[in-house]
């Protein structure tokens, strides 16, 4: 088995993957503390990509579009713990614990805590739990984001303002945020919602905005990030596909020929 995932709630997983590669995009819906254990991953997000290896802590906010790519690295499969800080659970917490004063937080950044001692050790508390032949008692479980809530507070004071914004996305500028986001392979649904729109209303306010459907500019724009990717930065085109938005190597090689008349085979060779 390739893909593994062990629960000890539905808001606590490890994943263990062996395969050579596994890649996804999704928009992360709730706030996602993750503590890597093995192996790498890249995360591609619209303004710009992180790698994490063996031993980094990070937090990614709510409401991102973003490119995951998990590789096994030195002989290990990819392993991670994944903990859900999901609104549900974030308001219990905050019914009784005010949140702190502080600057507003840059709400699309993903958070970085390096291998700290707190969190880590948080993290590795839970490790035995997961070969329990049993679930683990709910009240445990919320012990421990409750945990990793407050040793989050104790290292920035300044995340109440990320973890305690209960907001759903409002109507935004949907010209900039398909200008940013056009290479995440979403579903339409999932761009209307993070622009505050309806689908309807999304096709209709595209249209609008671009004079052309969603799907026609969202294969072109991608297709111009391929192109500008294989000419100006020199890569391959297996390199190329994923981060552009495209689903596998034949269908960006077939839309890439029919949009530019030669295959991107042509273009690494020179």
């Amino acid at each position: 088995m390739e893909f593994e995932t062990k629960y000890i709630t539905p808001d606590i997983k490890l994943s263990t993957y062996t395969g050579r590669l596994f890649r996804t995009e999704v928009v992360f819906e709730h706030h996602i503390l993750v503590w890597f254990i093995s192996g790498e991953t890249k995360i591609v997000l619209a303004d710009n990509t992180h790698v994490f290896n063996a031993g980094d802590i990070f937090l990614i906010p709510r409401n991102q579009l973003a490119t995951v790519i998990n590789y096994p690295k030195d002989g290990k499969p990819h392993q991670s713990v994944a903990m859900h800080l999901t609104q549900p659970r974030l308001k219990d917490f905050y019914r009784s614990n005010q949140p702190a004063p502080g600057r507003p937080s840059p709400l699309k950044n993903i958070r970085m805590f390096d291998q700290h001692p707190l969190l880590e050790s948080c993290f590795a508390s839970l490790i035995p739990y997961f070969d329990l032949e049993t679930d683990l008692p709910e009240k445990i479980a919320a012990l421990k984001i409750e945990e990793a809530i407050t040793i989050l507070r104790t290292i920035d004071k300044n995340l109440d303002s990320l973890l305690a914004d209960f907001e759903e996305p409002g109507k935004i500028n949907l010209t900039d945020f398909m200008q940013r986001n056009y290479m995440f392979n979403m579903p339409l649904e999932k761009f209307g919602y993070l622009t505050g729109r309806s689908l309807a209303t999304f096709r209709r306010d595209f249209k609008k905005a671009f004079n052309t459907t969603p799907q026609k500019w969202l294969t072109q724009k991608r297709l111009e990030l391929a192109h500008y990717q294989l000419t100006e930065k020199q890569r391959k085109p297996i390199d190329v596909f994923v981060e552009a938005g495209f689903e596998n190597l034949s269908h960006f090689s077939y839309a890439f020929k029919k949009h530019f008349g030669y295959a991107p085979t042509v273009l690494h060779a020179k």
